[in-house]
């Protein structure tokens, strides 16, 4: 059975067939996702997911829809080239019967919904086979959109990431000091300020033209690559709601200091806290091979300057929070964003021991 408070939602999308029953989907912390199954009058059946954009935080959720429509349409061409599935290889959107990619209910609630895509993906990944596999999607599908002109695309999360942007808010932090808490922390507020300079790195080098402006994903975790249940290869890259202009280095750092970490995020014994150069090694290898030399070598020169980064800017996100009163991440208990903060800052001394090291493995798979 299809659930009540959907049905009608249901009703206004072309699916193959007649939609049969729906299931919540209990992933995710942003949108509200159910799975909807069909079947046609042949038996054949169809599943597909559908989702309540959280507009609170995509204000401007048609944005966000024509970005995913640009570039997965560019994305089906490549994948036709390529002769491989378009219906499993990329997100598929489903338009309504009116023709629409979207569909805004009475209630102001605002809908989509696209094709299932088959497949297992992983919280973490426990070997660098694994996750060069996963560099090798992400990889690929830089190297699907890397003649895609990302100026047509609407910057669907500001400054995400901008590490400039990020210091002056997290400057910002510090001088209003909404929570009271400054004074009790100077250390870990030097050690953020001491590293103001390296900040521009990103910006400066799209604005100059040495890093060019390209799509980014701007989420590439693990669990956003659908693998092949049999031999773990990429399949699809999935949640594309914050895909916009920016750097690649963003992209691969973002997966470098989720991936590469010895330890969960929120990990306070800080010894256990450091950059695994082995799994530093397979995402890169895989990412590298996937892009088939569509970077130019200034790019693939700096992606370890893309994992320091955005390890530093997620490390001066969570310590802003704190000095702010903890009104953007979700904590579990007081110190649970200065606890974040300090781990991150853990893995960006540890990258400034290893760089060199990481240098040389980048230079290995040029």
């Amino acid at each position: 059975m299809i659930h009540a408070e959907i049905k009608d939602i249901v009703s206004k999308f072309a699916y193959k067939g007649t939609p049969v029953s729906s299931k919540v989907c209990d992933n995710g912390h942003i949108n509200s996702t159910y799975f909807v199954d069909c079947e046609e009058e042949n038996g054949q059946k169809h599943r597909y997911v559908l989702q309540a954009i959280n507009t609170s935080i995509f204000k401007k959720p048609d944005e966000v829809m024509e970005n995913i429509v640009g570039v997965t349409a560019h994305i089906r061409t490549k994948l036709l080239a390529e002769g491989k599935d378009t219906e499993q290889g990329t997100v598929n959107i489903i338009f309504t019967k009116d023709g629409h990619y979207s569909y805004t209910a009475p209630d102001g609630s605002y809908w989509r919904t696209y094709v299932f895509v088959e497949g297992k993906n992983y919280q973490s990944a426990d070997s660098p086979a694994l996750l060069e596999k996963v560099g090798k999607a992400f990889g690929h599908f830089q190297m699907q959109l890397s003649d895609f002109d990302a100026s047509k695309l609407y910057e669907t999360s500001p400054n995400c990431p901008n590490t400039v942007s990020r210091i002056a808010d997290f400057k910002k932090a510090v001088s209003d000091d909404l929570a009271g808490r400054a004074a009790g922390i100077p250390d870990d507020i030097k050690f953020v300020l001491d590293r103001e300079d390296k900040c521009g790195y990103i910006m400066d080098g799209i604005a100059s033209g040495k890093l060019p402006l390209r799509v980014t994903h701007n989420d590439t975790k693990l669990n956003n690559i659908m693998m092949d249940p049999e031999t773990d290869e990429g399949r699809c890259v999935i949640d594309l709601d914050t895909v916009m202009p920016g750097s690649v280095l963003a992209d691969f750092g973002d997966a470098i200091r989720f991936g590469a970490s010895s330890a969960a995020e929120d990990e306070t014994d800080l010894d256990k806290v450091y950059v695994r150069l082995e799994m530093f090694e397979g995402f890169a290898k895989g990412f590298i091979c996937g892009l088939e030399g569509s970077l130019t070598k200034d790019e693939v020169l700096s992606l370890p300057m893309g994992a320091y980064l955005l390890t530093l800017e997620t490390g001066m996100r969570f310590l802003g929070d704190y000095l702010n009163g903890d009104t953007y991440f979700r904590v579990h208990y007081p110190t649970h964003n200065l606890d974040r903060a300090r781990n991150q800052f853990k893995l960006v001394a540890d990258m400034e021991a290893k760089m060199d090291q990481m240098n040389e493995i980048i230079k290995k798979y040029i």
